[in-house]
């Protein structure tokens, strides 16, 4: 196995992980600062919002391979593991069928981002005007 298939294979089991510490969060066995730890992870990974944009060379990637296996390493301390298995177990199924998508939590992203724009048109218009 190639370099990069390694990197994609490690890649795929984080987003398996993710959506596992996801569905984790959602079981009521998860003690309530377990599942509120597991929505921050959760929220931090899928949130088009990071600490360092992206679109930096390097550095933009570098919190996501850090900061997200750390805050999943820290959730699994929390999560019963007999939840954790079948989470895992889920969230397999789930992503060997294809990509899980949430139209709920993207309609609220795309909210959010229409919210934030039209508050800075506002604001923008006001201080113009002001």
């Amino acid at each position: 196995m190639g370099f990069w298939a390694t990197w994609k294979e490690k890649a795929r089991a984080l987003k398996r992980e993710t959506y596992a510490v996801y569905l984790a969060c959602r079981d009521p066995r998860v003690p309530w600062y377990g599942r509120l730890l597991a929505a921050c992870i959760v929220g931090y990974a899928f949130s088009p919002i990071d600490l360092i944009p992206d679109f930096i060379p390097v550095l933009g990637y570098l919190d996501d391979l850090i900061l997200i296996p750390l805050g999943i390493a820290l959730v699994l301390k929390v999560i019963p593991s007999e939840v954790m298995a079948e989470c895992r177990e889920k969230a397999a199924v789930a992503m060997a069928s294809g990509k899980p998508t949430n139209w709920i939590a993207a309609g609220i992203i795309v909210a959010i981002w229409f919210s934030v724009a039209a508050l800075g048109i506002f604001l923008m218009t006001r201080a113009v005007t002001g």
